[in-house]
């Protein structure tokens, strides 16, 4: 039944909150490093209320996502553990199976449904600034993986692009590179290319020059801000607006093709 397939896509909705608390919390990342713990020994290690830390494991082993020990024990003295299997998924970042940043996106997506909302009635837009430092870093945690373990090889396994891309003094143009790592996956694919990366989102292209700075390649993956930055509502500046001046004639309307002929020096400032 539909009915069925609504309620278990609720379910699931919640689910993957949850699974949001555990990441941002170290919940999940402080199980697979110490093993199995009671509800109070998680809050000390954790840094968290004892009754949430103790309700929020309850619900996960009802989900199956953690083990408890001895289900019949007090709620206090039942000891929890994150399954290997569990624990690659949640906490190896390094994992092609990690998709704890799944649940940020989807957190940070539903934090944005007022905007959403809005902007279906008045025909506007939810700017990509708005979801935050959670999206735009969960967004690069789970590209990460793929772009550094696979992104090389399948490359590599069309030969005639492989071909171009290995030409001494090859350049490519990554845009809409985000935090960088495609970029960086491409310079350490060709290493006698390089790799200039571009997005509109100016906290990504920080966060992409850091990853080149912390990965030796800022020689060979450079990173820029992409796009126009306008306020709303405000027309885009062009040459001959009455925004900029014509540092020959030095008027803010349109130049006179006299003046531009004139002089192979102008420039619109």
């Amino acid at each position: 039944m539909f009915a069925d397939r609504v309620l278990a896509s609720a379910l699931g909705a919640f689910e993957t909150l949850s699974i949001h608390l555990g990441d941002r919390l170290d919940w999940y990342r402080t199980l697979a490093e110490r093993g199995a713990l009671t509800s109070a020994e998680l809050a000390e290690t954790a840094g968290t209320g004892e009754r949430y830390t103790r309700e929020w494991l309850e619900h996960q082993a009802v989900s199956g996502i953690v083990a408890v020990d001895d289900a019949d024990a007090e709620a206090s003295a039942r000891r929890y553990s994150l399954p290997p299997p569990h624990a690659e998924v949640l906490t190896d970042a390094d994992s092609l199976a990690y998709l704890a940043p799944i649940a940020r996106i989807v957190a940070s997506a539903a934090m944005q449904v007022p905007g959403l909302l809005a902007a279906a009635r008045t025909g506007g837009g939810v700017p990509w600034a708005s979801f935050g430092k959670d999206m735009r870093d969960a967004q690069g945690d789970v590209n990460r993986p793929w772009f550094e373990r696979r992104l090389g090889a399948a490359l590599a396994s069309v030969p005639d692009l492989d071909a171009v891309l290995s030409r001494p003094g090859a350049r490519f143009v990554d845009v809409g590179c985000g935090h960088g790592w495609s970029s960086i996956a491409l310079a350490r694919a060709y290493p006698e290319a390089t790799v200039v990366g571009v997005d509109v989102d100016g906290p990504s292209i920080d966060a992409a020059r850091a990853h080149a700075d912390e990965a030796e390649l800022a020689d060979r993956a450079s990173f820029h801000l992409g796009g126009e930055r306008r306020s709303p509502n405000r027309a885009p500046t062009t040459p001959g607006s009455s925004s900029r001046r014509c540092t020959t004639c030095r008027t803010r309307s349109r130049c006179s093709k006299r003046c531009v002929t004139r002089s192979a020096t102008t420039a619109w400032s």
